[in-house]
């Protein structure tokens, strides 16, 4: 058995490049005797141990009788603070394809993006077909499947083609699977709750949407990382696309605003407020007009 090491110690360098690498050896070890100092010391070091990020979204998707739903919720945090109450989760793809996120919103928005320009410039090399949903879940898994997990984007991928409707559910790490209705996200369990009660092969598009609606809800009001609005998007088989953005809006807080009486008591009327002395001074001359400015043509 060959011995790979340091050319310092005279071992011999002409090694083959193939085979297994052992680069993070000494790394690992750092990270796990690291580890073990923190757990056996009482005083307040820290171990560099690498922490998983919680993520908080619901993302939900069905195929109905005419096409696919997808639906998803507005929050956006970061770590317990609400970042954004209206953001946007479902990101096109193609005319037929659009795409549900999940995870890091950088990396769900810059993923989709990637894959939508390839998307297009695969069509302009082909003839300007329509794209195949099998096309983009291929992309997408392959792009995720190569950062080993490191791009955050949980991914719910639908739209309708000449062989039908499909709907993928995308993970991290790349693995895929195609399903009648999937939910992703850490409200994912309360809104799959729904679907398993209510879905049904043969629905309606208005059932259809009713239910993505109610299965969002059911994230929103279950889920602390979930929140604000329900956004829904219908892609049906004749290639028309219907985006439903704040379809409903069960937090909105203005008519409560609106319905609350406060005391005239806090509002200061004109007059309050005494004037003891009042003064005006007449400009000099006829004050400035355009004669005196000087405009300056631009260098072109």
């Amino acid at each position: 058995m060959s011995e790979f090491t340091n050319p310092a110690v005279g071992v011999d360098t002409n090694a083959p490049s193939g085979g297994f690498s052992f680069d993070n050896v000494h790394r690992n070890a750092l990270i796990q005797q690291s580890a073990g100092n923190a757990q056996s010391s009482s005083d307040t070091k820290k171990s560099i141990l690498p922490l998983a990020t919680k993520t908080g979204t619901t993302i939900v998707g069905l195929v109905y009788k005419n096409g696919i739903v997808l639906g998803a919720d507005t929050r956006s945090t970061n770590d317990t603070t609400v970042a954004d109450k209206n953001c946007e989760k479902i990101h096109y793809i193609a005319p037929n394809i659009y795409c549900c996120g999940a995870g890091t919103a950088a990396d769900t928005e810059k993923t989709t993006e990637l894959i939508s320009s390839q998307m297009e410039l695969l069509r302009m090399n082909t003839g300007g077909g329509q794209s195949r949903i099998v096309t983009a879940c291929t992309l997408l898994k392959r792009m995720l499947f190569r950062y080993q997990g490191q791009v955050s984007a949980a991914l719910v991928l639908g739209g309708c083609d000449v062989n039908g409707p499909h709907l993928y559910q995308i993970y991290p790490h790349g693995s895929t699977g195609k399903l009648p209705f999937t939910t992703m996200g850490s409200g994912s369990l309360a809104a799959m709750a729904v679907f398993e009660a209510d879905y049904r092969d043969d629905l309606e598009e208005e059932d259809a949407v009713g239910l993505v609606q109610r299965a969002i809800l059911a994230g929103i009001f279950n889920d602390l990382g979930s929140g604000s609005n329900v956004d829904t998007c219908v892609i049906r088989t004749d290639g028309s696309v219907k985006m439903g953005r704040n379809d409903i809006m069960p937090n909105e807080v203005k008519p409560l605003r609106e319905s609350v009486v406060r005391s005239d008591v806090l509002n200061m009327k004109k007059g309050t407020t005494a004037v003891l002395k009042s003064t005006f001074f007449k400009s000099k001359g006829m004050g400035v007009s355009l004669a005196d400015v000087s405009v300056t043509a631009m260098e072109t």
